[in-house]
Order: C-alpha cells, then sequence, then structure tokens
C-alpha cells in the first residue's frame, strides 16, 4: 500500500512542553502545524506526579493534566497530530522528508522536540507506578521533586557533575543525603566534588550498587538493596527517597551526522534563536537544553522555534550556529552584520542607502 503524503509548512517532532508550546505558537500563526507524537506523547511529564513549579497553577497540578492542557490548547487553533514512530530522515534539500510507515511527510520548516530521556538504573522498583516506585519515592529531577522531601533521608546515584548538584540542591530539603557510588572516588568536577565534600548533610557509600529500590505503594520508597563491589556482600541501607542522577540521553539519534551536536547528542543552537547549522530546522527543548531541562525552559524555547520558523518562512533573517544570519531563499548576512551574501554567491555591502540620496538632477 502506498504511503500517505502530506505536505506542511511546520512539522514539529515531539510533543513535550516544547513541541505543544511551538505547536501552538504556529497554529495562531496560521501555519498549521502537523506534530508526529512518537512513542511517548506529552513527554516525560506524563510520568510525573505532582508539578509545583510550572507557574500558573498554585494549587499544583498532575503532570498529565498540564500535558493534556498543552494539547487542548493547541488543538483549539487548529494543529494536527501524527502519533507515529520516525523511522528515516531527509535534510538534504527542503522541503525536508520524514518518513514513517504510513507517510511521507514534507516539511517545509522542521522544528525538532523530541526531548531526552533519564538514564535509569534498570533495576527492580525502579520503573514507574504502579509497575514500580517511580513517582512514589524514586526520581530523576531534584529540582522537579525535591521539594517533597522535606526532613527524610535521601539516596542520590551516580558520580558525576549531575549527581553533585543533585545532591547539593536536596540538602535544602532532605535531613541527610547519601551518595551511591559504584567506584572508590568521583568522576565530577574539582569544584562540584569540593561543594558535597564540604556539605555537612552529605555522606557517601563508596563501590556500591543498587540492585533493588524497596517499598510498597502504601509506604513509597523504604529502603536499597545495595551490592558492596569489593567485599561481595549485600546490604539494606533505609531511606524514604532515591533520585537517579547517572545523567540524561538526548532522543536525537535519528539526527546524527546530519545536525550538529554535542558529544553526548544535544543539538547544537545559535543562541539568538533555535536555529541548527541546517536553515529551516530549528530545535528546542530538551533535544538541544543540557543545563536546564526544566518544562518552563522547554516551553520557552517551544515559542523561539516557532517564531524563527515563522519569520523563515517570511523570507526575514534567522540566526544560525555560526553568528551568520540566513534567509529562506538563501541570502546570507554575515555574523558581524557589515556583508550580505546573496543566493548567487555575490556579495554586498549590507548597509542602508545615504539618507537623502535623491535619483536625477535637481
Amino acid at each position: 500500500m502506498p504511503k500517505e503524503t502530506l505536505h506542511r509548512e511546520v512539522v514539529i517532532i515531539g510533543s513535550g512542553p516544547a513541541g505543544l508550546t511551538a505547536a501552538i505558537y504556529a497554529a495562531r500563526a496560521d501555519m498549521s502545524p502537523l506534530v508526529i507524537e512518537g512513542p511517548q506523547p506529552g513527554g516525560q511529564l506524563t510520568i510525573t506526579t505532582e508539578v509545583e513549579n510550572y507557574p500558573g497553577f498554585a494549587e499544583g497540578i498532575q503532570g498529565p493534566d498540564l500535558m493534556d492542557q498543552f494539547r487542548k490548547q493547541a488543538e483549539r487553533f487548529g494543529t494536527e497530530f501524527i502519533g507515529a514512530w520516525i523511522e528515516t530522515v531527509d535534510l538534504s534539500q527542503r522541503p525536508f522528508t520524514l518518513h514513517t510507515e504510513d507517510h511521507e511527510i514534507r516539511a517545509e520548516t522542521l522544528i525538532v522536540a523530541s526531548g531526552a530521556s533519564a538514564k535509569w538504573l534498570g533495576v527492580p522498583g525502579e520503573a514507574p507506578a504502579p509497575q514500580g516506585l517511580g513517582g512514589l519515592g524514586v526520581s530523576a529531577c531534584a529540582t522537579c521533586d525535591g521539594f517533597f522531601f522535606k526532613g527524610k533521608k535521601i539516596v542520590v546515584v551516580g558520580g558525576g557533575d549531575t549527581a553533585m548538584e543533585e545532591a547539593t540542591f536536596l540538602t535544602r530539603y532532605a535531613s541527610r543525603v547519601s551518595v551511591v557510588h559504584r567506584r572508590d572516588h568521583l568522576r565530577a568536577s574539582k569544584i562540584m566534588q569540593d561543594k558535597a565534600f564540604k556539605n555537612d548533610k552529605i555522606d557517601f557509600i563508596w563501590n556500591a550498587e543498587v540492585q533493588e529500590i524497596i517499598g510498597s505503594p502504601e509506604t513509597g520508597v523504604t529502603g536499597v538493596r545495595l551490592f558492596d563491589n569489593v567485599k561481595k556482600e549485600e546490604s539494606i541501607f533505609p531511606c524514604e527517597g532515591v533520585f537517579i542522577a547517572i545523567g540524561h540521553q538526548p532522543n536525537t539519534q535519528m539526527f546524527r551526522g546530519r545536525l550538529e551536536m554535542d558529544e553526548v547528542g544535544y543539538i547544537k543552537t545559535s543562541g539568538r534563536s533555535m536555529a541548527t547549522n541546517i536553515p529551516g530546522v530549528f530545535a528546542c527543548g530538551d533535544a538541544q537544553d543540557n543545563f536546564y531541562r526544566q518544562a518552563i525552559t522547554a516551553a520557552g524555547t517551544g515559542c523561539m522555534a516557532a517564531i524563527d520558523a515563522e519569520r523563515y518562512l517570511d523570507n526575514l533573517p534567522v540566526p544560525t550556529p555560526t553568528g551568520e544570519e540566513i534567509t529562506r531563499e538563501g541570502e546570507r548576512v554575515s555574523a558581524d552584520h557589515e556583508t550580505l551574501t546573496l543566493p548567487d554567491g555575490e556579495t554586498v555591502p549590507n548597509q542602508p542607502e545615504a539618507e537623502g540620496a535623491q535619483v536625477g538632477g535637481d
């Protein structure tokens, strides 16, 4: 059976806060966006319970409910949704082409909002409730969930900068933070190690691996089963919360070799805009943000990406990662704004004509 062909001005990959905010802005700009939802519609917030740090919800809101509100708002303005897995992407020419099992999708502009996934240990008790204790004392985001652990004993798993940052942040709330690391030394940067070592509320359990997170839906987390990989012994360590801090993996594998990324896989954007190294392709949210990774910042960059796409479609210059600005027709403004390179390669001064200049004689 032949694939259905769709051609849209704006195609958005991902339906988390970044993708849906981009959809809201693009739809209100009458660009009729198409959102490809992927395997986890709504993104990571759909596996989060209480969200208390998103503005506008004074009493907090459940993560799935928040994303449902995002989606309804995008639908209200005419956003189209497809639940599909992208098999191949061709960014060599515009319109860009994306293939799913049932569709060939052509996009004049593409917004990558595919998000990132926390790295997990893969141990019993770690999965989201009801299969495990995820959301009931197991988390991968201290900024999101630390508030709920006031006065409690917490375990942080990891030995890098992420783990030290999470542990230090959690001391604002927890009575005690125990860092569990599988080696006898940290791999975090010196400044992050020093901060953690000097904090009286942080202690370290060395050469230990978490084998199981213990608890129940009624009690939440009650402890972790540890394996000492030097003594080859098991033990139960009591705690009331477990934060997995072994990093995140951006969901950008399909763009490797096409879009510029850092060594982890976060897409590089210009800083002044969400433009990537390929004109007409924009990235937002956790697919390009390896620092903040919050719902509110993802939504903000989704807004920026949609406005960038609108400017691009209107043939207005959009900043690129090189510092240049480029239009849809291929006009390039130099990083210093001194010259303009036309599509045929001619370079001309990027300066307005002198005021008062006249054509002809007096």
